[in-house]
């Protein structure tokens, strides 16, 4: 066994970056490499970076910038770039960054153990190909960690939708989605290892389209194949496209008790205009029906979404018709971002529309959401729900975890036994600007 070393891997963005960091330290570990919290005692530092942030390039050089201090104190230090950036930005960051030793893209961080191995040689190493092998089959050899009652699985990745602001398509590839055997088998493992929710995860999740027993299964077919698991009490997924909604999807939501009343889907915008502009392919009214129906088959879903402001070419109409459909939706969660230009995307060549303009519409916009947001939690009071407790609250006595509608929700427990990964009854009794509070049924 080699001696062991300490990894520390800074996440940005998005949930499948989670799960990425999680699969690249199981993929060290067999290199002798435990994780540790601290930078200052790491023997190598990954960055996984995420290029749906705004300026992520430029923040990512910054980063490398503040980490030269401890490449100074210790020459030995390894240091890595992961992730979407890494992938876009590839030699540019070995020529710009001498005291980077690695440039490892999404689909090749099953290669890390090697290129390490070059790396301790004397090497730099980049690594940004989209390889014919499955990084997933290499990555099934290793058992998932245990980091608590809740865990990501990846069950697709890459995206065929190519909207105009997004670098996704450019950075992760095609869509392409796992064998639904190998999900359900890495699934069996977390549940083995004390986890008691998943939550399946895409850049297209419902586009889920894998190889399965009697051909090709979709998401709703993985979802209630998974439900099956003795143990797995708790299926959610995200991300979503309305186009790729369809009726057994809609109809799981109602008819799978595991699969939690919380859907995150993205519309955008509510400008028919701003919606072709955007290449989404779907429109306002498309997608106040599709919500509908969802609601229909499973009435208390909370629905969450995604809007940009600021679009190219927006005007104040457009952004009425934005503010008009948040208002016929009520959504219970959202994140909302002003337009930031990503280069070599087709909306980054358009004129801009001014940032004065931009923050004002996403001030307006925030205030409505979170007016939305706050109404839905204080219906929330004096209703019973189910909590997966997850960890100690800031004070004695406190546990914290997450509602069916994943809500964060803080309960005192003394002496009532409370244990991390615990599933109980909780009357929700108060309601803060971005959690629940609540007592034990």
């Amino acid at each position: 066994m080699p001696a062991e070393r300490k990894l520390f891997i800074k996440t940005y963005g998005c949930q499948m970056n989670v799960y990425d960091s999680e699969r690249m330290a199981e993929a060290l570990g067999g290199s002798g490499y435990v994780v540790t919290d601290d930078a200052e005692e790491a023997d190598m530092i990954l960055l996984n970076t995420c290029h749906i942030r705004e300026k992520a390039a430029e923040k990512m050089y910054s980063e490398l910038g503040r980490l030269r201090g401890l490449k100074d104190a210790n020459p030995d230090l390894r240091i890595g770039v992961a992730g979407c950036v890494a992938q876009a930005e590839g030699q540019e960051i070995l020529r710009r960054q001498p005291l980077v030793d690695l440039v490892v893209g999404p689909q090749s961080y099953h290669r890390l153990p090697q290129m390490e191995a070059r790396v301790r040689g004397g090497e730099r190493a980049l690594d940004t190909d989209f390889p014919d092998e499955d990084k997933f089959d290499h990555l099934a050899a290793r058992p998932r960690a245990r980091r608590g009652p809740g865990a990501f699985l990846t069950v697709q990745e890459g995206c065929d939708k190519f909207c105009a602001f997004c670098v996704v398509p450019y950075t992760r590839g095609a869509e392409v989605s796992r064998p639904a055997a190998r999900v359900l088998s890495e699934a069996r493992d977390l549940v083995e290892r004390g986890v008691r929710e998943i939550t399946l995860l895409g850049q297209n999740v419902n586009a889920y389209h894998g190889d399965g027993t009697g051909g090709e299964w979709s998401l709703a077919r993985l979802i209630r194949e998974l439900a099956r698991i003795d143990g797995l009490d708790r299926i959610r997924y995200t991300t979503s496209h309305p186009n790729d909604m369809d009726d057994d999807l809609i109809a799981a939501h109602g008819e799978v008790a595991e699969l939690m009343p919380y859907l995150h889907l993205p519309v955008q915008s509510g400008s028919d205009r701003v919606l072709k502009a955007m290449n989404r392919k779907h429109t306002a009214d498309s997608y106040l029906r599709l919500i509908g129906r969802i609601r229909a088959a499973r009435p208390d879903i909370l629905i969450s979404g995604d809007f940009i402001v600021g679009f190219p070419g927006e005007t104040e109409s457009d952004f009425a018709d934005t503010l008009a459909l948040v208002g016929a939706v009520e959504y219970g969660q959202c994140y909302s971002f002003k337009y930031s230009t990503r280069p070599g995307t087709p909306a980054a060549e358009r004129p801009q529309v001014e940032e004065p303009v931009k923050d004002d519409r996403l001030r307006r916009l925030q205030a409505l959401l979170r007016d939305q947001q706050h109404a839905v939690q204080r219906r929330m009071v004096g209703q019973e729900v189910g909590v997966l407790f997850d960890k100690p609250g800031r004070e004695p006595g406190q546990m914290v975890g997450k509602s069916d509608h994943l809500h964060s929700v803080f309960v005192f427990v003394a002496g009532d036994g409370v244990a991390r990964g615990d599933l109980r009854r909780v009357r929700i009794t108060a309601s803060a600007p971005n959690s629940l509070a609540g007592t034990l049924v």
